[in-house]
């Protein structure tokens, strides 16, 4: 059959292309051999669209040429070589409408000027349909209404009025989603809309947060026929009529993936707690307030001023559940929380004394202490609209003293004034310290000392202090429970954005020695000091990104007192008024050089390492990168000290000077830090460009100094063994947590770049010489066993998840050589057992008992000493509080929010085992487990995200923190036992686990756990074969997983 050929018509020129190479474009690449060529595979997913894609428009090329009695025949041969029963009839013809003769009120349908089967763009232009009389016809043929606009009004909505009438006459339903952005709303059209069209709708009043300014309808038909329009069009008349708006129609069948990503996030957002259900009965006078506040001059922007429910954002969610983790799963309760200041830490202290509250089934004891009362009165405030509760606390400052003592928000002198001896240690359940870097002075250390409360919580923008001491180090074995990550911060809108520039600044810094980790300071300064071509360089590269430097707040970084003073002398001499601090200035000299700058008296000032509160400026609007800096913590910090929000500033300016850097060197470290990437996307992005920064951010780098970076994390992509191991020996460290720490590697590094364990890569660097009796003994017999050894060391990598404190307890006294035989475990520790064997072995690896395969383990000392530091680490860095399964499966030890190996699942669940004869190697989506009456289903996300690609339909996806949409394996129907049981668990007494991961494999190309989100209900379902159903969890699912599953959406 011969159905022509595109002839790849298009000129093969210098430029980018997404061509399928087929033989006829293969033989005209191969006579360009002086273009460098670049070709990769089409991800599987993507294939199918892509292929139908090519041979569609070859299809339509062909049929152009071609009778349409002989496009009929070609048709129905294509039809009937892919399997397809349904011949296309001679004419041809195609259905427009069908209607009930018998219905008593008849619809009556308009047909949209633009197909139902097309995409089109519609601009108001005399040419184009006018919009209004659009969504007018297709609101007659709808079945289903979403409308999601960021503002509504009634000369907009009366020109679609009588269509509305006609839908609420016939009980169609219509769903709105608005906001209160800009106070452009009138409440009018939105209780018309419920009143009168009987439309539910759901108003986001918090706009400073989710910035919603999106316009789109879309019109379900249970014909198939759905339609969209997304673009520039709010609800008003001159939107829908004249005004020079541009809007783009979608259709289910000329865009379906698209049309899916449209329904899946307006449900999402349809879910979203932040969008609240309006009754115009109920809810007129707060919708009032908030589009006044909205629209005035200076609105206001306090938490809770709108009367709604303060509910935590995503991002402090997420550090909620980093809290609640360190509390139960590690049973640490001092614990610090670092963030920016004016990010919300006592929006978040306030929400978690709640959660405190709620979990103890009564209202704790709380003092709230800070060192002004600007802070006491701001708090206190904070806490009542968090808890609702307007006369909730007392203050104890400036004369107020509390009556009850039951929630005080008490300034630390004046507790220190009352005397620490009348306040019993155990008088507050909760204690709140702000500001908690300034716990080393001593009216705060002798407070801390004196108090014994359940629960303690500092908060600080920095735990570093002036003098270098780390509160982090001193009250919290340097632990730092939840910390608001740039990212999040940029993205909630908290901070300002930057616009980072990486400039060379031509310094060959590759003969400087490197001591530690880090370059001698001595030598680095020597370099830099006193270079007057790169001080000129820097000088000339501010003016030139910087509107005006005689404008400009800007704070520099210096490698040391020396550096700093030369750089401020040559931005004086150039007519830049500067000056230098470091730790050896007076607070006199940093207080008067920071007002100076504050007032651009100073453009600019030149510090050594200062973090902390003395470099408190929220006006500063440039950073200087003077020094290189491959820590993230240190890089994040200076970023810091510009991305406070002030009146005047828009965006933070950096420039980072790059010079050709040591082997050694990692840019990988901090460029991760701030874009929040796994190492291995490095090379496109910095090569390409940074996709999805947040709202307003840039990241630059001129041709130096992107091949620069380029070529650094390059290296550190081809890491291998040997200079693994050369670099741990250089080290000298062989607890695997300190070398981590020291040198900024990942744990992946050690288990994933080589193949290898942590014990046999000291070994090979000479730090361990010794080996376990069993390891002497593998030696002497010969090379395959001890061969067998390393592969069973290997292994380690499959126990790095373990995240949860009672299965790493029980792994680790299981690995013990004196642990009981498996016929004498306690039922719970048996299954363990099971768990511990078959993540070792999923078939059972031939051994005929449990015990044999355990003891097999045990006889490696080393083995077994690097699993349980492995346990260790897993627990310990656990970002979420596991929790035991309900009533039917408590027995059973899996953790909602734990993760787990498919092996663990299933053993755990008594899919296999060698009593059944039975292993669990099973490899399927879903594994119904009859022993534990349970269905247990695996469900991998395999977003292909080397790409992004909108053609993508996704089956499975986060509607919600608590709603999922899972599709069933394709054999599935309603109606049969598996379906039966998935749709009527009830009935069925039968359980249902939903596990999730992100993709089949890492970045790094190795497989990962799943993580348990727990036991679901059934919410509905709609199809067959496969049966696609929206489960409702338990327990709401991590932050991280749902931002995960919910991109799709979003």
């Amino acid at each position: 059959m011969d159905i022509g050929n595109d002839q790849n018509a298009f000129v093969l020129g210098e430029g980018i292309f997404e061509s399928l190479i087929t033989d006829h474009l293969a033989g005209r690449l191969q006579s360009l051999s002086d273009y460098k060529q670049t070709v990769e595979s089409i991800f599987p997913k993507n294939a199918p669209g892509e292929l139908a894609s090519y041979l569609g428009r070859v299809i339509e090329q062909r049929f152009g040429a071609l009778q349409p009695d002989q496009m009929i025949d070609l048709s129905n041969q294509i039809l009937d070589m892919v399997g397809h029963s349904e011949d296309v009839l001679p004419g041809p013809q195609k259905l427009l409408e069908l209607q009930r003769d018998d219905a008593i009120r008849v619809r009556s349908f308009k047909r949209p000027q633009t197909s139902l089967s097309a995409a089109a763009l519609l601009t108001n232009s005399r040419e184009d349909p006018q919009l209004a009389v659009e969504l007018r016809a297709e609101l007659s043929s709808a079945d289903r209404v979403d409308l999601l606009c960021a503002f509504i009004k009634w000369e907009g909505l009366r020109l679609l009025s009588e269509s509305l009438a006609t839908l609420k006459d016939h009980g169609i339903p219509i769903r709105v989603l608005t906001t209160t952005y800009m106070g452009a709303t009138q409440r009018h059209a939105i209780d018309e809309l419920v009143r009168r069209f009987g439309a539910e709708v759901r108003i986001n009043y918090e706009t400073n947060a989710t910035r919603l300014h999106a316009k789109a309808w879309m019109f379900h038909r249970n014909s198939g026929f759905d339609t969209a329009y997304v673009g520039s069009s709010n609800l008003s008349r001159p939107a829908l009529l004249d005004g020079l708006e541009w809007n783009v129609r979608l259709s289910g069948v000329a865009t379906p993936s698209l049309l899916q990503k449209f329904s899946m996030t307006f449900d999402s957002y349809w879910e979203d707690d932040a969008f609240v259900p309006y009754d115009p009965d109920t809810d007129a006078e707060r919708l009032d307030a908030a589009l006044k506040r909205a629209g005035g001059t200076t609105a206001e922007r306090m938490l809770g001023s709108t009367g709604l429910e303060v509910l935590p954002l995503l991002h402090q969610k997420e550090m909620l559940e980093e809290l609640e983790a360190a509390r139960t799963n590690r049973n640490e309760h001092r614990n610090l929380v670092v963030a920016a200041t004016g990010t919300g830490k006592t929006v978040l202290a306030a929400l978690d004394y709640k959660r405190l509250c709620e979990a103890a089934g009564r209202e704790l004891t709380l003092l709230f202490v800070a060192h002004r009362k600007e802070i006491l009165d701001q708090s206190l405030k904070t806490y009542r609209r968090v808890l609702g509760k307007g006369s909730f606390g007392e203050m104890f400052v400036d004369g107020q003293k509390p009556k009850v003592w039951k929630h005080v928000f008490a300034s630390i002198q004046s507790l220190a004034a009352f005397g620490l001896s009348k306040i019993d240690p155990q008088a507050f359940d909760v204690v709140v310290i702000d500001e908690f870097h300034h716990a080393e002075a001593s009216s705060y250390r002798k407070l801390i000392e004196h108090l014994k409360p359940i629960e303690l919580l500092g908060l600080t923008a920095t735990p570093e202090r002036g003098d270098g001491v780390n509160v982090a180090d001193t009250y919290f074995g340097g632990r730092i429970a939840a910390e608001l990550r740039l990212w999040d911060a940029l993205d909630a809108d908290l901070l300002v954005p930057f616009h980072y520039f990486g400039v060379a600044d031509d310094v060959d810094l590759t003969s400087i020695e490197w001591k530690r980790g880090s370059y001698d300071l001595e030598q680095l300064s020597n370099v830099y000091t006193g270079n007057d071509m790169r001080a000129l360089k820097i000088i000339n590269e501010l003016r030139d990104k910087v509107l005006s430097t005689s404008m400009m707040r800007a704070l520099g970084f210096c490698v040391s007192v020396q550096h700093a003073q030369y750089m401020a002398k040559v931005f004086n001499e150039a007519g830049i008024p500067s000056a230098a601090i470091s730790g050896n200035s007076s607070t006199e000299e940093r207080e008067g050089a920071l007002a100076k700058l504050r007032a651009r008296e100073l453009n600019c000032i030149f510090a050594v390492d200062l973090f902390n509160e003395g470099l408190d400026v929220p006006e500063i609007d440039t950073i200087l990168l003077l020094r290189p800096t491959q820590s993230s913590t240190v890089f994040l910090q200076q970023l810091g000290r510009g991305l406070r929000r002030a009146d005047d500033k828009a965006v933070l300016t950096v420039l980072d000077f790059i010079g050709q850097q040591r082997r050694e060197f990692r840019f990988d470290v901090k460029y991760r830090a701030l874009l929040d990437v796994p190492r291995k996307k490095l090379e496109r992005i910095i090569d390409d460009g940074p996709p999805g920064l947040p709202s307003g951010c840039q990241l630059m780098l001129d041709r130096v100094a992107r091949t620069i970076v380029l070529e650094n994390i390059r290296s550190q992509l081809k890491l291998n063994k040997p200079a693994l191991v050369n670099e741990i020996k250089s080290h000298g460290l062989t607890a695997l947590d300190d070398y981590l720490d020291e040198s900024g590697r990942d744990v992946k590094d050690i288990y994933r770049k080589t193949g290898d364990s942590w014990t046999e890569l000291i070994r090979r660097a000479g730090l361990i010489s010794s080996r376990s009796p069993w390891e002497e003994e593998l030696k002497r017999i010969g090379d395959d066993q001890l061969n067998e050894e390393r592969e069973l060391l290997k292994r380690v990598t499959r126990f790095l998840h373990v995240d949860d404190a009672e299965r790493a307890d029980a792994y680790s006294a299981l690995l013990s050589t004196s642990a009981p035989r498996y016929a004498e475990l306690e039922p719970r520790v048996r299954i363990f057992a099971r768990m511990l064997f078959y993540t070792f072995w999923d078939n059972g690896g031939g051994f005929v008992t449990y015990d044999q395969g355990l003891d097999y383990i045990r006889a490696n000392g080393y083995l077994v000493e690097e699993l349980r530091a492995a346990f260790t680490r897993g627990v310990d860095r656990g970002a979420h509080a596991p929790r035991r399964l309900p009533l039917g499966l408590q027995q059973i030890p899996l953790y909602s929010h734990s993760t787990y190996w498919r092996s663990e699942v299933l053993a755990a669940l008594e899919y296999g085992s060698l009593e059944l004869g039975k292993g669990v190697n099973h490899r399927e989506g879903v594994a119904w487990c009859p022993q534990s009456n349970t269905d247990a289903l695996f469900v991998t996300l395999d977003k292909d995200e080397s790409v992004h690609n909108p053609n993508t339909l996704y089956k499975d996806y986060a509607i919600s923190p608590q709603l999922f949409h899972w599709e069933s394996q394709n054999a599935t129907s309603p109606t049969s036992p598996t379906g039966k049981r998935y749709l009527n668990r009830k009935e069925h007494a039968s359980h249902i686990l939903l596990f999730t991961r992100d993709a089949a494999r890492d970045i790094d190309g190795l497989v990962l756990p799943f993580t348990c989100l727990g036991t679901v209900d059934y919410v509905k379902h709609e199809g067959s074969k496969p049966i696609a159903i929206t489960w409702k969890l338990h327990r709401e699912m991590p932050v991280n997983v749902f931002t995960s599953a919910n991109a799709v959406a979003r």
